[in-house]
């Protein structure tokens, strides 16, 4: 790495101190406050930051551990950063336990710069599928729901109301790298509902009393909207009388009702076989 620095574009540094300002920045964007005010976020893991470079997303800073010197997947990835301008921090395990919270660190951790799809440029056409998701809470729901939404082929998810974070670092590591690969964007419920007015397709959304099973549904042939509500809430009135269809998932045991992960994971990949024509893979 040594033989790299003097002509690189970015920066390579070792940094051994967690008081080091870069190190401080870093830390600190496991706040949402500092995730806004740096426009930034955390990825965690080799595969993460390899992912989101080939996608085309800005990289601001790798931080790897030393002992991942001699790496080649690793050193690759660090020359790569410092070639679009990037700095590169070889730290500590300790550094990269501090910064991510956990005991049992990634040896690579990459900042990004957010990325957010304004509401205006989603035009669906065609078999576009896309989620809106109101008042989501949990970020383990929401990154599992950007996850699924990207096995499934959805073209983006639309956040509506105050949800959680997407950038983060639960919900990133939750998308397991689909937060690189599936665009979102944000609204209040006012300016959703006036989105949709312009929408072309299906809008449907999960109900209680929704009178008609989602698998009786003809999804083909037009872009469509599944909006799902609030953990504990459900959709607001507002929001359900948006919807062109509103659809149960029956349920046949004690639970009356679906995490919301699950039930967006179910609703989808009928969609997709519905709307998407697809045949069904081969077991592998």
């Amino acid at each position: 790495m040594s033989e790299g620095r003097a002509n690189a574009p970015g920066r390579v540094k070792e940094v051994s101190s967690l008081a080091n300002p870069l190190v401080k920045d870093i830390k600190a964007l496991a706040l949402k406050k500092f995730r806004d005010q740096q426009n930034a976020f955390l990825a965690e893991g080799l595969k993460l930051v390899i992912d989101a470079l080939d996608l085309g997303w800005t990289i601001r800073t790798l931080v790897f551990a030393k002992s991942a010197l001699g790496n080649a997947a690793v050193e690759k990835v660090a020359a790569r950063t410092v070639a679009l301008g990037g700095d590169v921090l070889e730290v500590s395990e300790k550094i990269l336990a501090a910064i991510t919270r956990r005991d049992n660190p990634q040896m690579v951790i990459g900042v990004f710069t957010q990325r957010l799809l304004p509401l205006a440029d989603v035009r669906p056409a065609g078999n576009d599928v896309w989620v809106a998701l109101d008042r989501v809470r949990d970020p383990g729901n929401l990154g599992t729901v950007i996850r699924t939404a990207d096995a499934v082929g959805a073209k983006g998810v639309i956040l509506v109301g105050d949800t959680t974070d997407p950038f983060a670092l639960e919900t990133v590591r939750a998308t397991m790298g689909s937060v690189f690969a599936v665009p979102f964007a944000r609204a209040s419920q006012e300016a959703f509902l006036a989105w949709r007015k312009g929408f072309r397709g299906m809008v449907v959304g999960t109900h209680l009393k929704g009178a008609v099973d989602y698998r009786k549904v003809p999804y083909g042939g037009q872009p469509v909207l599944l909006l799902m509500g609030n953990e504990q809430q459900g959709l607001p009135d507002a929001l359900a009388d948006a919807c062109d269809a509103l659809v149960r998932i029956p349920q046949v045991g004690r639970a009356d009702s679906l995490n919301l992960a699950v039930a967006t994971g179910v609703m989808l990949f009928e969609i997709r076989r519905g709307a998407l024509a697809l045949e069904p893979e081969p077991c592998a």
